[in-house]
């Protein structure tokens, strides 16, 4: 894993751009400790700083074949580099290193843009073609690897963070108003924006071409939604079985020592029983829980390391992690709303000072339907088929009268919740369900000016036009193949990258394989949503694996005891910082919507974390990068 950076002229010059790009790998120098190096030709300099995973004596990069004709660097793993080596070779190829970073560059000799489709893994890559004087960036099919660029009348600027990018005094410090709209419902800023005006992020399973002076962007791959209804249930099972195992054995091929992320739950247990049952040694485990016992999964996890005989190791967050939040809002770049990231972030430490490369879970809720709003979809499926009297009966302002309760997650909570949104057409009911700030909060928190300018900008839209890929008919399906397109790549998946690279620490997840992907598109959603049990399939196929008890537990989510530190130990600072004038004279947010949401929540009144949370963020992010 490492991080990549560039500068390209049109012009063919190239005052002072070597100094910059060095500066840049300076700043990304967390991502790869190991080693670092650049490559400058007429209008192109590379940087690149290495976390020495595969091929370690002789994979130095930028690395160029072809006396210099192509030239790249990479950060990511292409898990299938082997395979394809020995089918170059066989046409002919010659190979000088051990590295798939070389593989990459004689596919793409061969096969120009479309090497792409050979690749299995998780990249982010800039190969300059120095005949053609063509720059060629790629990210990979799910967007597990960032890349940033910025494109002026004279150059391109990339790099994998953000922070990187601005070293460059012409990529502008606006703040998009769009974008900030979109975070305050989402936690997260979209992938086809950025928080920055004049900055843009190169897409999941998207690459770039920059020649003539001109760019252009493609995507190259679609996950599918294709249910095939027919298929016999138990060929299926068969089939999520041998491909994650396949899928798992190639995420440890590695040069340097392997581990796993363990919540204890389904999806990482399985990660681990199938490491266990690929290796010979005791997979080396590692947890994160809280003192407060409803956000606390370590007793699962202990239930899963004893089964599988790992070499477990454990640690417990406490409400000082408010003390990480600067170091990691500049890493993270825009705004990131989800707490999630603190917890991620202390076990990305624990497990570094033992493994290199940990295996996780990610994305078992998206291709497997795990997340419980699913089942709320489910149920609001049901309730539009009802009768027209009923649904009115049911759906009536009675839940006005039910009690909100101060704490996230309860079941009053989520039943109050879905019994408000229950008449609202399906997209609206998801998009309620899942929002921090929904469209008329928002307008009650901007001052006015921000108001009138947003006021008829729906963030609803970011999700339509994969709504509008997928058929109506299964909407539970369909949501699933949003989340995939939205919720994983844009806050999980940055979440994971930016927590994990921040020790130097490589993430791999075999539900992340894009083989995984494709045939978790073709089976029906009736069998991952089973009536209203999630991961239907994927538990029926690994149960013999399994503890029992893991298998028929509950979801609990990787949340964080935020509501109760932010009534607590982080009270006066959220208060401090959110009223602060500062703060305020940024003319945004009306003060008196701020404290109005301190005070319901410190009180008890209503549970406002999730939303204090982001705004506060939100505010360490301007004064990271804006003042």
């Amino acid at each position: 894993m490492c991080g990549i950076c560039g500068i390209v002229r049109g012009d063919g010059s190239q005052p002072s751009d070597g100094k910059l790009v060095e500066m840049m790998c300076d700043e990304l120098a967390h991502r790869g400790p190991d080693a670092r190096g650049a490559f400058a030709a007429p209008g192109v300099v590379l940087g690149h700083v290495r976390l020495s995973i595969i091929d370690l004596d002789t994979g130095a990069q930028p690395m160029s074949i072809g006396n210099g004709a192509l030239t790249i660097v990479f950060n990511g793993e292409v898990y299938n580099f082997r395979e394809l080596r020995e089918q170059l070779a066989a046409r002919g190829r010659t190979f000088r290193t051990k590295s798939d970073t070389e593989v990459i560059l004689h596919l793409y000799d061969e096969y120009g843009v479309e090497c792409l489709g050979h690749l299995r893994g998780m990249f982010a890559f800039a190969i300059w073609d120095a005949p053609r004087r063509r720059l060629f960036l790629a990210r990979d099919r799910l967007g597990q690897k960032p890349l940033f660029y910025h494109h002026s009348e004279d150059r391109l600027v990339f790099a994998s963070e953000l922070a990187a990018l601005l070293l460059c005094d012409d990529v502008p410090r606006r703040l998009n108003l769009r974008a900030l709209h979109d975070f305050l419902t989402f936690q997260y800023v979209p992938h086809n924006t950025c928080i920055l005006e004049g900055v843009a992020k190169l897409e999941p399973a998207h690459y770039l071409v920059l020649e003539d002076g001109r760019i252009t962007t493609h995507r190259y791959w679609q996950a599918p939604f294709d249910p095939d209804e027919d298929a016999p249930e138990q060929r299926l099972r068969e089939q999520v079985r041998d491909e994650l195992t396949e899928a798992t054995r190639l995420r440890l091929v590695s040069d340097v020592p392997l581990g796993a992320f363990l919540s204890g739950g389904i999806d990482s247990s399985i990660v681990v029983g199938l490491m266990s049952k690929l290796t010979d040694e005791p997979v080396k485990t590692f947890s994160i829980g809280f003192n407060e016992r409803r956000f606390d999964e370590l007793r699962y996890a202990r239930i899963v390391a004893e089964h599988f005989h790992t070499d477990h190791h454990e640690f417990i967050v406490e409400p000082n992690a408010i003390d990480i939040l600067p170091g990691l809002v500049r890493r993270y770049g825009e705004p990131f709303g989800d707490s999630s990231a603190i917890p991620t972030y202390y076990v990305a430490k624990l497990t570094r000072e033992h493994v290199t490369v940990a295996l996780t879970g990610d994305a078992g809720d998206e291709t497997f339907a795990g997340y419980p709003r699913y089942r709320a979809v489910r149920i609001g499926e049901r309730f539009d088929r009802m009768p027209r009297a009923l649904r009115r009966l049911l759906a009536g302002r009675w839940w006005d009268k039910m009690p909100v309760s101060p704490e996230p997650k309860t079941i009053r909570r989520r039943a109050r919740k879905l019994a408000r949104h229950l008449s609202l057409p399906p997209r609206e009911r998801y998009l309620r369900w899942i929002a921090i700030f929904d469209h008329s909060e928002k307008l009650e928190l901007y001052c006015d000016d921000v108001r009138e300018e947003l006021s008829g900008v729906i963030s609803a839209g970011r999700l339509d036009a994969y709504y509008d890929a997928v058929p109506e008919r299964d909407f539970v399906g369909a949501t699933a193949y949003v989340d995939l397109h939205t919720y994983l790549p844009d806050d999980l998946l940055v979440k994971v990258d930016i927590a994990t690279m921040c020790h130097a620490l490589e993430a791999r997840s075999p539900f992340l394989d894009h083989k995984v992907v494709e045939m978790s598109g073709r089976i029906p959603t009736r069998l991952k949503l089973h009536g209203l049990r999630t991961k239907h399939i994927l538990k029926d196929a690994f149960a013999d694996m399994l503890p029992r008890r893991i298998v028929s537990r509950s979801k609990m989510g990787f949340g964080v005891p935020i509501a109760r530190w932010l009534r607590g130990e982080l009270a006066d600072y959220a208060r401090e910082m959110l009223l602060d004038g500062r703060t305020v004279g940024r003319g945004l947010f009306a003060r008196s919507s701020l404290q109005r949401l301190l005070d319901e929540h410190v009180s008890g009144r209503d549970d406002h974390a999730c939303k204090l949370w982001c705004l506060l963020n939100f505010e360490l992010w301007c004064r990271e990068f804006l003042d």
